[in-house]
């Protein structure tokens, strides 16, 4: 190899080395956090606060999992279905109208579109904590404080979610299939279920991706909007233990073990659909 290849080749590799090095450090900076809360959801009480997290002894996996169920009367299980309601279904609904709504934006013309869709760019740069007390005020006047409903229906509603709907439908759908279903006398609405939404598979999945996420991992507003205990999702339902675990202890397994198992069904949703959620981000890229 002459002279003037190992110089070309030597700063691919050195390039090569630092881009492998950060790799690692991120895959290490997110990963050993679940490490260790799979270590220490093993551990008993005393042993959390002691140096031999890594130890097999002191082994309580089962012990902390039924605490964790039988704790202030079997509220972690209640949590965890109103989590799966507010998410999954939430999620689900929420992906359905923001890409319909992401279709109209794109393949329809009306008064003032880019204006509106411009001022649905604009909600997305708006922080959620900011709408939470709006959000508190409308639901008092509608006497949904407290209730179910006053966590569920803000979520269906994201703008960025629209903003991705519009994106998946100029990507997926081309105009002239749209075209051929309506000279084959299909209406507007049969159009869009049968064909274009068949088509948009990719990219809803994407977006009830996004939903879910944000939405299990959602916790100011339900903090704003809940008083009721048998009402809360997982997060506000931990961190009101982990609050008390300053005064009572006994609460610190059960809060990690809950943890645990409230990172589960995001795992099992992103494992499960990765392969539709991979080809949604590639939406566009590739003619």
């Amino acid at each position: 190899m002459s002279t003037t290849d190992s110089s070309l080749l030597r700063p691919k590799l050195l390039g090569r080395a630092t881009v492998n090095a950060v790799v690692a450090i991120s895959v290490l900076y997110t990963l050993l956090p679940v490490l260790w809360l799979v270590l220490a959801s093993t551990k008993t009480r005393d042993a959390l606060f002691s140096s031999d997290l890594l130890s097999l002894s002191d082994f309580s996996f089962v012990r902390n999992l039924q605490d964790l169920f039988a704790m202030d009367g079997g509220l972690y299980g209640r949590w965890y279905v109103n989590s799966l309601l507010y998410a999954v279904v939430g999620a689900a609904v929420g992906a359905l109208v923001s890409v319909a709504c992401g279709y109209a934006f794109d393949k329809y013309r009306f008064r003032h579109k880019e204006k509106l869709f411009g001022l649905v760019l604009a909600a997305v740069m708006v922080p959620q904590t900011v709408l939470a007390l709006p959000l508190y005020l409308m639901a008092s006047e509608a006497g949904l404080v407290n209730t179910f409903w006053a966590v569920f229906i803000p979520v269906l509603f994201n703008p960025f979610g629209v903003y991705l709907g519009r994106i998946f439908a100029r990507g997926y759908v081309p105009d002239e299939v749209l075209e051929a279903a309506r000279v084959d006398g299909a209406g507007e609405l049969t159009t869009y279920a049968r064909v274009a939404l068949r088509m948009l598979g990719p990219g809803l999945i994407t977006v009830f991706l996004f939903q879910l996420t944000a939405i299990w991992n959602n916790f100011f507003l339900p903090m704003v909007m809940l008083s009721d205990q048998d009402l809360y999702p997982v997060s506000l339902g931990l961190y009101q233990w982990n609050s008390a675990a300053s005064v009572s202890p006994e609460y610190y397994p059960v809060v990690i073990m809950g943890s645990l198992l409230a990172v589960l069904p995001l795992i099992l949703a992103f494992v499960l659909l990765q392969r539709f959620w991979r080809s949604g981000l590639t939406a566009g890229a590739v003619k």
